[in-house]
């Protein structure tokens, strides 16, 4: 930095034609100023400036010095403004592993939002019903549901949330209300499939219902379509029905019995962010996440 620091000097001296001029710019007295002169030309081994009280001229070596002071202070100042720019400016991948129906109801919208806001960003949004492993993948953020086991994985909570049994009117109206889990043994249900196992054991308070499989698919937002146009039961994440229930496009039931997919699940499940336990997260892959909250 020293050098820097006698080129950005030299300058100031040449562009306020004297020592003693410059000097009192930067808080200098004309004695440091003709020793930093000095000092400089004997580092060279060249005399720089011709002075005299009033006035300074460059040399012809002096002046080949002040054109290579003022590249090297404008190249850095070009530095200075460019690493400031990227701190203000996010850019770089963003890699979002989301459940299906979820991720194209809520995730690609708040993607395409915010890559409008910061067109440097680069996204990539793999929906899959089924796991993934983020480390292996490179997967910067996985949104999911449920109260997942321990790992090394870090979560940040998203928002409240609920499994819950629903069908459209029009079905119920044909098929009758379930009043109480075992009803559903007499009902169409339509069961999401992971890795080729049905996910038909259907947890409540008190029990476990094997329901009849009418249909299955792998994918939610499939299973979701379905329930709307009245082919049968579906059991479906809250958030990821809130507007079809605000809608009218579907009603929920057995409100006060069904936990979910599983024997961890409970009254109460997490729509979390999991991501890789690290201590540096990349800058858009943070305010994504904040983003992406205050979205939903």
């Amino acid at each position: 930095m020293a050098k820097i620091d006698d080129m950005q000097l030299f300058v100031h001296v040449v562009r306020s034609g004297g020592l003693a001029a410059a000097g009192r710019k930067i808080g200098l007295s004309p004695a440091s100023m003709t020793a930093r002169i000095n000092q400089l030309e004997n580092h060279y081994q060249t005399r720089l400036l011709i002075r005299n009280t009033r006035s300074i001229k460059l040399t012809e070596a002096g002046e080949q010095f002040y054109q290579g002071c003022l590249r090297v202070i404008a190249e850095i100042d070009a530095t200075e403004q460019s690493i400031q720019l990227s701190k203000n400016t996010l850019s770089g991948s963003l890699k979002i592993t989301a459940p299906s129906d979820f991720g194209k109801q809520f995730v690609a919208p708040a993607i395409a939002k915010f890559v409008a806001q910061n067109p440097q960003v680069k996204p990539h949004l793999h929906l899959t019903d089924g796991l993934v492993n983020l480390v292996e993948e490179g997967i910067d953020i996985a949104i999911r549901f449920g109260n997942l086991p321990d790992s090394n994985l870090i979560s940040r909570m998203i928002k409240a949330n609920q499994r819950v049994l629903c069908a459209s009117a029009e079905y119920l109206k044909i098929h009758g209300q379930p009043l109480q889990p075992n009803d559903l043994l007499n009902h169409r249900c339509l069961v999401m499939e992971r890795f080729g196992q049905s996910m038909h054991d259907w947890h409540f308070k008190d029990e476990v219902i094997r329901v009849p499989v009418a249909m299955s698919s792998s994918d939610g937002a499939v299973i979701r379509q379905w329930a709307i146009d009245g082919a049968g039961v579906a059991l479906k994440s809250m958030v990821d029905i809130s507007d079809d229930l605000t809608k009218g496009n579907l009603v929920t039931i057995l409100d006060d019995y069904i936990l979910g997919f599983s024997n961890k699940d409970k009254q109460q499940i997490g729509l979390q962010f999991l991501y890789p336990s690290r201590q540096f997260q990349p800058r858009q892959v943070a305010a994504f996440m904040d983003f992406f909250q205050q979205q939903i």
